[in-house]
Protein backbone atom coordinates (compact mmCIF):
# COMPACT_ATOMS: atom_id res chain seq x y z
CA UNK A 1 0.00 0.00 0.00
CA UNK A 2 0.80 3.40 -1.03
CA UNK A 3 2.59 6.23 1.83
CA UNK A 4 -0.29 8.25 0.42
CA UNK A 5 -3.29 5.89 0.46
CA UNK A 6 -2.37 4.92 4.24
CA UNK A 7 -2.31 8.45 5.03
CA UNK A 8 -5.59 8.64 3.76
CA UNK A 9 -6.78 6.15 5.68
CA UNK A 10 -5.45 7.71 8.59
CA UNK A 11 -7.23 10.69 8.17
CA UNK A 12 -10.50 9.29 7.50
CA UNK A 13 -10.20 7.36 10.73
CA UNK A 14 -9.36 9.96 12.72
CA UNK A 15 -12.11 11.33 11.42
CA UNK A 16 -14.37 8.44 12.05
CA UNK A 17 -13.19 8.03 16.29
CA UNK A 18 -14.04 12.20 16.34
CA UNK A 19 -17.18 11.55 15.55
CA UNK A 20 -17.96 8.80 17.84
CA UNK A 21 -16.15 11.02 20.56
CA UNK A 22 -18.75 13.61 20.00
CA UNK A 23 -21.75 10.94 20.82
CA UNK A 24 -19.73 9.46 23.37
CA UNK A 25 -19.56 13.58 25.11
CA UNK A 26 -23.53 13.60 24.13
CA UNK A 27 -24.18 10.52 25.93
CA UNK A 28 -22.49 11.66 28.93
CA UNK A 29 -24.19 14.79 29.32
CA UNK A 30 -27.54 12.54 29.55
CA UNK A 31 -26.64 9.99 32.70
CA UNK A 32 -24.03 7.32 32.76
CA UNK A 33 -22.33 6.30 29.46
CA UNK A 34 -20.73 3.12 30.79
CA UNK A 35 -23.69 1.16 32.47
CA UNK A 36 -23.30 -1.93 34.53
CA UNK A 37 -26.81 -3.08 35.68
CA UNK A 38 -27.30 -5.23 32.44
CA UNK A 39 -27.60 -9.00 32.91
CA UNK A 40 -28.01 -11.56 29.58
CA UNK A 41 -29.19 -15.27 30.39
CA UNK A 42 -28.17 -16.06 26.94
CA UNK A 43 -25.65 -16.82 24.38
CA UNK A 44 -25.91 -17.18 20.95
CA UNK A 45 -24.57 -20.48 20.66
CA UNK A 46 -26.74 -21.84 22.93
CA UNK A 47 -29.92 -20.53 21.31
CA UNK A 48 -28.96 -21.77 17.74
CA UNK A 49 -28.24 -25.13 19.23
CA UNK A 50 -31.39 -25.48 21.87
CA UNK A 51 -34.06 -23.94 19.01
CA UNK A 52 -32.39 -25.76 16.23
CA UNK A 53 -35.65 -27.53 15.36
CA UNK A 54 -38.22 -24.96 16.49
CA UNK A 55 -40.06 -23.62 13.67
CA UNK A 56 -41.34 -19.59 13.80
CA UNK A 57 -44.86 -20.89 15.04
CA UNK A 58 -43.45 -23.18 17.70
CA UNK A 59 -41.24 -19.99 18.80
CA UNK A 60 -44.27 -17.59 18.99
CA UNK A 61 -46.40 -20.01 20.51
CA UNK A 62 -44.23 -21.00 23.50
CA UNK A 63 -43.01 -17.03 23.95
CA UNK A 64 -38.83 -18.15 24.68
CA UNK A 65 -37.90 -15.16 26.09
CA UNK A 66 -34.37 -14.19 26.74
CA UNK A 67 -31.53 -11.53 27.27
CA UNK A 68 -28.49 -11.16 24.88
CA UNK A 69 -26.01 -8.88 24.61
CA UNK A 70 -22.64 -8.25 22.60
CA UNK A 71 -21.22 -6.42 19.88
CA UNK A 72 -23.06 -4.84 17.56
CA UNK A 73 -21.18 -6.52 13.74
CA UNK A 74 -23.45 -5.32 11.37
CA UNK A 75 -26.35 -2.77 11.21
CA UNK A 76 -29.51 -2.29 8.62
CA UNK A 77 -31.78 -0.08 9.19
CA UNK A 78 -34.82 -0.09 7.50
CA UNK A 79 -37.28 2.72 8.20
CA UNK A 80 -39.45 2.07 11.42
CA UNK A 81 -37.66 -1.46 11.80
CA UNK A 82 -34.21 -2.52 11.71
CA UNK A 83 -32.41 -5.40 11.85
CA UNK A 84 -28.76 -6.13 13.78
CA UNK A 85 -26.25 -8.88 14.59
CA UNK A 86 -25.06 -9.14 17.94
CA UNK A 87 -21.71 -11.06 18.90
CA UNK A 88 -20.31 -12.49 21.61
CA UNK A 89 -17.79 -15.42 22.49
CA UNK A 90 -20.58 -18.35 21.31
CA UNK A 91 -21.88 -16.73 17.84
CA UNK A 92 -24.01 -14.24 16.82
CA UNK A 93 -27.43 -13.99 16.84
CA UNK A 94 -30.26 -11.54 15.14
CA UNK A 95 -31.85 -8.44 16.60
CA UNK A 96 -35.25 -6.89 15.28
CA UNK A 97 -35.89 -3.48 16.71
CA UNK A 98 -39.26 -1.89 15.87
CA UNK A 99 -39.50 1.22 16.66
CA UNK A 100 -43.16 1.32 17.95
CA UNK A 101 -42.22 -1.80 20.15
CA UNK A 102 -39.20 -0.13 21.75
CA UNK A 103 -40.13 2.83 24.29
CA UNK A 104 -40.15 6.05 23.17
CA UNK A 105 -37.24 7.82 21.77
CA UNK A 106 -35.29 4.57 21.75
CA UNK A 107 -35.15 3.58 18.45
CA UNK A 108 -33.73 6.99 17.29
CA UNK A 109 -31.32 7.01 19.63
CA UNK A 110 -30.17 3.61 18.09
CA UNK A 111 -29.95 4.92 14.61
CA UNK A 112 -27.05 6.81 16.13
CA UNK A 113 -25.21 3.70 17.30
CA UNK A 114 -22.33 2.21 15.41
CA UNK A 115 -20.85 -1.17 14.30
CA UNK A 116 -18.88 -1.75 16.98
CA UNK A 117 -20.40 -0.88 19.84
CA UNK A 118 -21.63 -2.88 22.61
CA UNK A 119 -25.69 -3.65 23.24
CA UNK A 120 -27.93 -5.43 25.22
CA UNK A 121 -31.36 -6.35 24.26
CA UNK A 122 -34.45 -8.14 25.80
CA UNK A 123 -37.14 -9.90 23.88
CA UNK A 124 -38.95 -12.92 22.53
CA UNK A 125 -37.50 -15.31 20.10
CA UNK A 126 -38.84 -16.14 16.52
CA UNK A 127 -37.84 -17.09 12.94
CA UNK A 128 -37.69 -14.98 10.25
CA UNK A 129 -39.02 -15.89 6.52
CA UNK A 130 -35.58 -16.57 5.73
CA UNK A 131 -35.64 -19.04 8.89
CA UNK A 132 -32.90 -16.63 11.37
CA UNK A 133 -33.60 -17.20 14.53
CA UNK A 134 -33.75 -13.87 15.32
CA UNK A 135 -35.18 -11.90 18.88
CA UNK A 136 -38.03 -9.48 18.61
CA UNK A 137 -36.46 -7.04 20.82
CA UNK A 138 -38.49 -5.14 23.69
CA UNK A 139 -36.18 -3.16 25.40
CA UNK A 140 -32.35 -2.78 24.10
CA UNK A 141 -29.41 -0.80 25.54
CA UNK A 142 -26.02 0.98 24.28
CA UNK A 143 -23.40 -0.64 27.07
CA UNK A 144 -20.41 0.32 25.72
CA UNK A 145 -19.87 3.00 23.06
CA UNK A 146 -17.02 1.75 20.84
CA UNK A 147 -14.93 4.94 19.96
CA UNK A 148 -12.75 3.01 17.01
CA UNK A 149 -13.90 1.69 13.90
CA UNK A 150 -13.53 -1.44 12.65
CA UNK A 151 -11.86 -2.65 9.70
CA UNK A 152 -13.70 -3.56 7.22
CA UNK A 153 -11.22 -6.17 5.88
CA UNK A 154 -8.55 -8.27 8.13
CA UNK A 155 -6.79 -10.53 5.89
CA UNK A 156 -3.89 -10.93 3.78
CA UNK A 157 0.18 -11.08 5.10
CA UNK A 158 -0.01 -7.15 4.41
CA UNK A 159 -2.01 -7.22 8.00
CA UNK A 160 -0.66 -10.16 9.51
CA UNK A 161 1.70 -8.02 12.12
CA UNK A 162 -1.11 -5.93 13.03
CA UNK A 163 -3.60 -8.96 13.95
CA UNK A 164 -0.90 -9.69 16.03
CA UNK A 165 -0.15 -6.64 17.57
CA UNK A 166 -4.32 -5.99 17.79
CA UNK A 167 -5.15 -9.34 19.00
CA UNK A 168 -8.26 -8.18 20.37
CA UNK A 169 -9.21 -6.79 16.88
CA UNK A 170 -8.81 -9.95 15.25
CA UNK A 171 -10.35 -11.97 17.79
CA UNK A 172 -13.55 -9.12 17.22
CA UNK A 173 -13.14 -10.02 13.25
CA UNK A 174 -11.97 -13.53 12.65
CA UNK A 175 -14.08 -16.67 13.76
CA UNK A 176 -10.99 -18.61 12.49
CA UNK A 177 -8.32 -17.07 15.27
CA UNK A 178 -11.48 -17.19 17.97
CA UNK A 179 -11.68 -21.09 16.98
CA UNK A 180 -7.71 -21.18 16.79
CA UNK A 181 -8.01 -20.33 20.38
CA UNK A 182 -11.06 -22.64 21.80
CA UNK A 183 -8.81 -25.28 20.46
CA UNK A 184 -6.16 -24.34 22.28
CA UNK A 185 -8.10 -24.15 25.86
CA UNK A 186 -9.34 -27.72 24.75
CA UNK A 187 -5.53 -29.51 24.49
CA UNK A 188 -4.98 -28.00 27.75
CA UNK A 189 -8.02 -29.60 29.22
CA UNK A 190 -7.68 -33.28 27.96
CA UNK A 191 -4.12 -33.01 29.09
CA UNK A 192 -5.00 -32.24 32.55
CA UNK A 193 -7.50 -35.06 32.09
CA UNK A 194 -5.69 -37.56 30.34
CA UNK A 195 -3.08 -37.48 33.43
CA UNK A 196 -5.64 -37.27 35.97
CA UNK A 197 -6.74 -39.92 34.88
CA UNK A 198 -3.60 -41.85 35.35
CA UNK A 199 -3.13 -40.52 38.79
CA UNK A 200 -0.46 -37.76 37.85
CA UNK A 201 -0.56 -34.47 40.25
CA UNK A 202 -0.59 -30.98 38.83
CA UNK A 203 1.93 -28.84 40.78
CA UNK A 204 3.62 -25.54 40.51
CA UNK A 205 7.18 -24.85 40.51
CA UNK A 206 9.44 -21.13 40.81
CA UNK A 207 9.03 -19.31 37.29
CA UNK A 208 12.60 -17.40 39.00
CA UNK A 209 15.42 -19.40 39.86
CA UNK A 210 18.89 -19.34 40.97
CA UNK A 211 20.26 -21.51 39.02
CA UNK A 212 19.35 -22.23 35.24
CA UNK A 213 18.83 -25.80 34.43
CA UNK A 214 16.40 -28.20 32.70
CA UNK A 215 17.61 -27.78 29.53
CA UNK A 216 20.37 -26.62 27.48
CA UNK A 217 18.96 -23.16 26.41
CA UNK A 218 20.56 -19.31 27.06
CA UNK A 219 18.45 -17.53 29.98
CA UNK A 220 16.85 -14.36 30.40
CA UNK A 221 18.67 -12.43 33.92
CA UNK A 222 16.43 -10.48 36.07
CA UNK A 223 17.30 -8.97 39.44
CA UNK A 224 15.69 -9.06 42.56
CA UNK A 225 16.14 -5.58 44.47
CA UNK A 226 15.58 -6.56 48.08
CA UNK A 227 17.62 -9.72 48.04
CA UNK A 228 20.06 -7.75 45.80
CA UNK A 229 20.92 -10.88 44.10
CA UNK A 230 20.82 -12.01 40.20
CA UNK A 231 18.03 -14.14 38.96
CA UNK A 232 17.24 -16.51 36.10
CA UNK A 233 13.71 -16.76 34.61
CA UNK A 234 13.10 -20.54 34.25
CA UNK A 235 14.46 -22.41 30.90
CA UNK A 236 12.11 -25.75 32.38
CA UNK A 237 10.88 -26.52 35.61
CA UNK A 238 12.49 -30.18 35.09
CA UNK A 239 14.74 -30.36 37.70
CA UNK A 240 12.10 -28.99 40.33
CA UNK A 241 9.42 -31.68 39.24
CA UNK A 242 12.21 -34.36 39.99
CA UNK A 243 13.34 -32.53 43.27
CA UNK A 244 9.20 -33.91 43.93
CA UNK A 245 9.71 -37.05 42.58
CA UNK A 246 12.68 -37.25 45.67
CA UNK A 247 10.01 -36.40 48.13
CA UNK A 248 7.73 -38.85 47.47
CA UNK A 249 5.40 -37.45 44.77
CA UNK A 250 5.85 -40.14 42.25
CA UNK A 251 3.82 -38.83 39.58
CA UNK A 252 3.69 -35.11 38.81
CA UNK A 253 3.01 -32.64 36.32
CA UNK A 254 2.96 -29.11 35.10
CA UNK A 255 1.87 -27.08 32.20
CA UNK A 256 4.10 -24.05 32.41
CA UNK A 257 5.55 -21.21 31.37
CA UNK A 258 8.93 -21.11 29.99
CA UNK A 259 11.57 -18.26 28.92
CA UNK A 260 14.79 -19.09 26.90
CA UNK A 261 16.62 -16.56 25.35
CA UNK A 262 17.06 -17.23 21.50
CA UNK A 263 15.68 -15.98 18.16
CA UNK A 264 11.78 -15.74 16.96
CA UNK A 265 10.58 -17.91 14.40
CA UNK A 266 7.70 -19.80 12.83
CA UNK A 267 8.48 -21.99 15.15
CA UNK A 268 10.02 -20.41 18.02
CA UNK A 269 8.88 -17.68 20.91
CA UNK A 270 11.15 -16.78 24.04
CA UNK A 271 7.81 -17.45 26.17
CA UNK A 272 6.33 -20.47 25.36
CA UNK A 273 4.14 -23.22 27.10
CA UNK A 274 5.29 -26.68 27.70
CA UNK A 275 3.87 -29.85 29.63
CA UNK A 276 6.40 -31.67 31.61
CA UNK A 277 5.61 -34.82 33.42
CA UNK A 278 7.04 -37.15 35.20
CA UNK A 279 6.75 -40.94 36.63
CA UNK A 280 8.36 -42.80 38.81
CA UNK A 281 8.98 -46.88 38.35
CA UNK A 282 8.55 -46.33 34.39
CA UNK A 283 10.98 -45.78 31.37
CA UNK A 284 11.50 -43.83 27.98
CA UNK A 285 9.78 -46.96 26.55
CA UNK A 286 6.36 -46.27 28.93
CA UNK A 287 6.62 -42.50 28.16
CA UNK A 288 6.53 -43.41 24.47
CA UNK A 289 3.56 -45.69 24.88
CA UNK A 290 1.73 -43.12 26.59
CA UNK A 291 2.39 -40.40 24.61
CA UNK A 292 0.88 -41.96 21.48
CA UNK A 293 -2.02 -42.70 23.74
CA UNK A 294 -2.11 -39.11 24.51
CA UNK A 295 -1.83 -37.97 21.00
CA UNK A 296 -4.60 -40.36 19.37
CA UNK A 297 -7.25 -39.31 21.74
CA UNK A 298 -6.23 -35.49 21.69
CA UNK A 299 -6.66 -35.70 17.77
CA UNK A 300 -10.11 -37.36 18.15
CA UNK A 301 -11.28 -35.48 21.06
CA UNK A 302 -10.88 -31.73 19.39
CA UNK A 303 -11.16 -32.50 15.46
CA UNK A 304 -13.04 -35.36 15.81
CA UNK A 305 -11.03 -37.62 14.15
CA UNK A 306 -7.46 -38.90 14.47
CA UNK A 307 -6.99 -37.23 10.97
CA UNK A 308 -4.69 -34.33 10.69
CA UNK A 309 -4.31 -32.20 7.81
CA UNK A 310 -1.31 -29.91 8.43
CA UNK A 311 -0.15 -27.28 5.52
CA UNK A 312 -1.28 -29.77 3.14
CA UNK A 313 -0.03 -32.90 4.41
CA UNK A 314 -2.40 -35.56 6.09
CA UNK A 315 -0.93 -37.70 9.02
CA UNK A 316 -2.53 -40.10 10.65
CA UNK A 317 -2.53 -39.90 14.70
CA UNK A 318 -3.91 -43.21 15.35
CA UNK A 319 -1.11 -45.36 13.81
CA UNK A 320 1.62 -46.56 15.30
CA UNK A 321 4.56 -44.12 15.54
CA UNK A 322 7.66 -45.01 14.37
CA UNK A 323 11.08 -45.19 16.08
CA UNK A 324 13.78 -44.39 14.99
CA UNK A 325 17.71 -44.46 16.22
CA UNK A 326 19.66 -41.03 15.90
CA UNK A 327 22.51 -43.26 14.20
CA UNK A 328 19.42 -45.16 11.93
CA UNK A 329 18.21 -41.63 10.77
CA UNK A 330 21.37 -40.37 10.04
CA UNK A 331 21.69 -43.51 7.05
CA UNK A 332 18.53 -43.49 5.95
CA UNK A 333 19.49 -39.60 5.00
CA UNK A 334 22.86 -39.42 4.67
CA UNK A 335 23.50 -42.13 1.60
CA UNK A 336 27.04 -41.19 1.32
CA UNK A 337 27.78 -41.82 5.14
CA UNK A 338 30.27 -44.44 5.80
CA UNK A 339 28.11 -45.94 9.05
CA UNK A 340 31.44 -47.86 9.76
CA UNK A 341 32.75 -44.43 11.18
CA UNK A 342 29.51 -43.55 12.90
CA UNK A 343 31.37 -42.69 15.99
CA UNK A 344 34.66 -41.65 14.67
CA UNK A 345 35.16 -38.13 15.95
CA UNK A 346 37.53 -36.99 12.82
CA UNK A 347 35.19 -38.63 9.96
CA UNK A 348 32.14 -36.89 12.04
CA UNK A 349 34.14 -33.86 11.56
CA UNK A 350 35.05 -33.80 8.36
CA UNK A 351 31.55 -35.11 7.36
CA UNK A 352 30.40 -31.58 9.21
CA UNK A 353 32.65 -29.67 7.12
CA UNK A 354 31.28 -31.57 3.78
CA UNK A 355 27.53 -30.71 4.38
CA UNK A 356 28.15 -27.16 5.56
CA UNK A 357 28.07 -27.56 9.52
CA UNK A 358 30.26 -25.09 11.44
CA UNK A 359 31.93 -27.91 13.84
CA UNK A 360 33.87 -26.63 17.09
CA UNK A 361 36.60 -27.95 18.54
CA UNK A 362 34.90 -28.85 22.05
CA UNK A 363 32.77 -30.86 19.91
CA UNK A 364 32.47 -34.92 20.54
CA UNK A 365 31.59 -37.48 18.38
CA UNK A 366 27.83 -37.45 19.60
CA UNK A 367 27.54 -33.64 19.19
CA UNK A 368 28.86 -34.11 15.84
CA UNK A 369 26.04 -36.92 15.12
CA UNK A 370 23.50 -34.42 16.50
CA UNK A 371 25.02 -32.04 14.08
CA UNK A 372 24.28 -33.69 11.46
CA UNK A 373 20.53 -34.97 12.43
CA UNK A 374 19.75 -31.86 12.58
CA UNK A 375 21.05 -30.61 9.42
CA UNK A 376 20.01 -33.71 7.28
CA UNK A 377 17.32 -35.99 9.15
CA UNK A 378 15.04 -33.49 11.00
CA UNK A 379 13.36 -31.87 8.20
CA UNK A 380 12.37 -35.14 6.63
CA UNK A 381 10.79 -36.32 9.74
CA UNK A 382 6.89 -36.14 8.39
CA UNK A 383 5.30 -38.73 9.76
CA UNK A 384 5.14 -39.01 13.71
CA UNK A 385 8.12 -40.77 14.72
CA UNK A 386 10.13 -41.23 18.04
CA UNK A 387 13.96 -41.16 17.18
CA UNK A 388 15.75 -42.30 20.34
CA UNK A 389 19.53 -43.31 21.73
CA UNK A 390 20.36 -39.81 21.83
CA UNK A 391 24.22 -39.45 22.71
CA UNK A 392 24.94 -39.15 26.34
CA UNK A 393 27.29 -36.11 25.12
CA UNK A 394 24.22 -34.26 24.04
CA UNK A 395 22.03 -35.43 27.37
CA UNK A 396 23.20 -34.54 30.65
CA UNK A 397 20.14 -35.06 32.38
CA UNK A 398 19.13 -39.05 30.77
CA UNK A 399 19.87 -42.12 32.02
CA UNK A 400 22.91 -43.93 30.04
CA UNK A 401 21.79 -46.98 28.22
CA UNK A 402 22.76 -50.54 30.32
CA UNK A 403 23.82 -52.35 26.62
CA UNK A 404 25.61 -49.31 24.99
CA UNK A 405 27.22 -46.28 27.41
CA UNK A 406 27.29 -43.62 24.01
CA UNK A 407 24.04 -43.23 24.18
CA UNK A 408 20.92 -42.84 26.28
CA UNK A 409 17.49 -44.14 27.06
CA UNK A 410 16.19 -40.70 25.21
CA UNK A 411 13.50 -40.14 22.57
CA UNK A 412 12.53 -37.17 20.52
CA UNK A 413 9.22 -37.09 18.58
CA UNK A 414 8.72 -35.23 15.45
CA UNK A 415 5.88 -34.24 12.89
CA UNK A 416 5.33 -32.30 10.18
CA UNK A 417 9.64 -31.79 10.36
CA UNK A 418 9.81 -30.20 13.93
CA UNK A 419 10.10 -31.38 17.24
CA UNK A 420 7.19 -31.67 19.56
CA UNK A 421 8.09 -33.65 22.41
CA UNK A 422 10.98 -34.64 24.49
CA UNK A 423 11.44 -37.28 26.99
CA UNK A 424 13.78 -39.94 28.39
CA UNK A 425 14.85 -42.30 31.62
CA UNK A 426 15.81 -39.55 34.13
CA UNK A 427 19.77 -40.00 35.35
CA UNK A 428 18.99 -40.59 39.19
CA UNK A 429 22.76 -41.55 40.30
CA UNK A 430 23.75 -38.63 42.09
CA UNK A 431 27.83 -39.05 41.13
CA UNK A 432 27.05 -39.45 37.62
CA UNK A 433 25.16 -36.52 37.27
CA UNK A 434 27.71 -34.01 39.35
CA UNK A 435 30.37 -35.48 36.65
CA UNK A 436 27.69 -34.42 33.82
CA UNK A 437 27.27 -31.16 35.20
CA UNK A 438 30.91 -30.82 35.37
CA UNK A 439 31.05 -31.25 32.08
CA UNK A 440 28.41 -28.76 31.08
CA UNK A 441 30.63 -26.07 33.44
CA UNK A 442 33.41 -26.74 30.88
CA UNK A 443 31.41 -26.47 27.79
CA UNK A 444 30.29 -22.92 29.14
CA UNK A 445 33.65 -21.96 30.30
CA UNK A 446 34.40 -23.02 26.64
CA UNK A 447 32.02 -20.08 25.11
CA UNK A 448 28.46 -22.63 25.09
CA UNK A 449 26.24 -20.17 25.72
CA UNK A 450 23.31 -23.31 26.04
CA UNK A 451 25.37 -24.83 28.57
CA UNK A 452 23.46 -25.92 32.16
CA UNK A 453 24.95 -24.60 35.12
CA UNK A 454 26.34 -26.82 37.99
CA UNK A 455 23.09 -27.66 40.54
CA UNK A 456 24.20 -28.08 44.02
CA UNK A 457 21.03 -28.56 45.44
CA UNK A 458 19.86 -30.67 43.03
CA UNK A 459 23.15 -32.63 43.36
CA UNK A 460 22.33 -33.00 47.12
CA UNK A 461 18.49 -34.13 46.69
CA UNK A 462 19.22 -37.31 44.18
CA UNK A 463 21.46 -38.08 47.15
CA UNK A 464 18.61 -38.85 49.06
CA UNK A 465 17.44 -41.05 46.53
CA UNK A 466 15.37 -40.84 43.24
CA UNK A 467 13.38 -43.93 42.54
CA UNK A 468 14.09 -44.88 38.46
CA UNK A 469 11.81 -42.39 36.87
CA UNK A 470 10.97 -41.06 33.37
CA UNK A 471 10.12 -37.99 31.94
CA UNK A 472 8.73 -35.97 29.25
CA UNK A 473 8.55 -32.63 28.05
CA UNK A 474 5.54 -31.63 24.98
CA UNK A 475 5.52 -28.65 23.71
CA UNK A 476 2.06 -27.01 23.60
CA UNK A 477 2.01 -24.40 21.42
CA UNK A 478 3.79 -26.60 18.38
CA UNK A 479 1.10 -29.08 19.00
CA UNK A 480 -1.96 -26.32 18.71
CA UNK A 481 -0.01 -25.21 15.80
CA UNK A 482 -0.35 -29.28 14.14
CA UNK A 483 -4.18 -29.55 15.18
CA UNK A 484 -5.20 -26.02 13.97
CA UNK A 485 -3.43 -26.30 10.59
CA UNK A 486 -1.54 -22.95 11.98
CA UNK A 487 2.01 -22.12 9.70
CA UNK A 488 3.66 -20.22 12.21
CA UNK A 489 3.26 -20.38 16.36
CA UNK A 490 2.05 -16.37 16.78
CA UNK A 491 -1.15 -17.48 15.41
CA UNK A 492 -1.55 -20.01 18.24
CA UNK A 493 0.15 -17.16 21.03
CA UNK A 494 -2.69 -15.00 22.00
CA UNK A 495 0.22 -12.38 22.60
CA UNK A 496 3.10 -13.33 20.53
CA UNK A 497 6.55 -11.39 21.22
CA UNK A 498 6.94 -8.33 18.97
CA UNK A 499 9.23 -5.24 18.85
CA UNK A 500 7.89 -2.29 20.44
CA UNK A 501 5.13 -0.29 18.61
CA UNK A 502 5.97 3.46 18.24
CA UNK A 503 3.26 5.47 18.99
CA UNK A 504 4.46 9.00 17.85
Amino acid sequence: MSNDKQQDQKVDENKLIAERRSKLEVLRENGNAYPNDFRRNALAGQLHQTFASHEDEALREEHVKVSVSGRMMRKNVMGKASFVGVQDRSGVIQLRLERDRLPEGVYQSFKKWDVGDIVGATGELFRTQKGELTVLADEVRLLTKSLRPLPEKWHGLSNQETRYRQRYVDLIINDSSREIFRKRSEVITYMRSFLEAADFLEVETPMMQTTPGGANARPFKTHHNALDMQLFMRIAPELNLKRLIVGGFDRVYEINRNFRNEGVSTQHNPEFTMLEAYRAYADYNDWMDMTEAMFHGMADAINGTTIVEYQGETFDFGKKFHRVTVEEAIAAYNTEFDMDKVRDREYLADYCEKIGVHVQDNYGAGKLQIEIFDATGEANLREPTFITQYPTEVSPLSRVNDDDSFVTDRFELFIAGREIANGFSELNDPEEQADRFRAQVENAAAGDEEAMSYDHDYIRALEYGMPPTTGIGIGIDRLVMLLTDSASIRDVLLFPHMRPESFE
